[in-house]
């Protein structure tokens, strides 16, 4: 069965940096669009950044946009964020996902995504 396992996540400080990373498993990943998103206590889930299945194209929430950069290796079936100057606000569960589509337009919204991993925690304090 597919699993994607989120890992990375922790606490530091605002301005800190973090790097997440979310490895896959029972899947074609090269196959699969990949895409990061986020929850925070009381709120829907949102998305952050998406790429696409050769990781020639990016995509970015506009919050994030110019601090956080995703990025794959398809040899690891392995996707990235790396998050920069973090604010409190950035404060969430993230999430990876995948999407198998042989479009090329990345979606932003959670209902495009076939398969989800259980999330890591970070937390920025202020």
């Amino acid at each position: 069965q597919v699993q994607l396992v989120e890992s990375g996540g922790g606490l530091v400080q605002a301005g800190g940096s973090l790097r997440l990373s979310c490895a896959a498993s029972g899947l074609t990943f090269s196959n699969y669009a990949m895409g990061w998103f986020r929850q925070a206590p009381g709120k829907e889930r949102e998305f952050v950044a998406a790429i696409s299945r050769s990781g020639e194209s990016t995509y970015y929430a506009d919050s994030v946009r110019g601090r956080f950069t995703i990025s794959r290796d398809n040899a690891k079936n392995t996707v990235y964020l790396q998050m920069n100057s973090l604010k409190p606000e950035d404060t969430a569960v993230y999430y990876c996902a995948a999407r198998n589509s042989i479009s090329r337009v990345l979606r932003t919204t959670t209902r495009d995504y076939d398969h989800w991993g259980q999330g890591t925690q970070v937390t920025v304090s202020s």
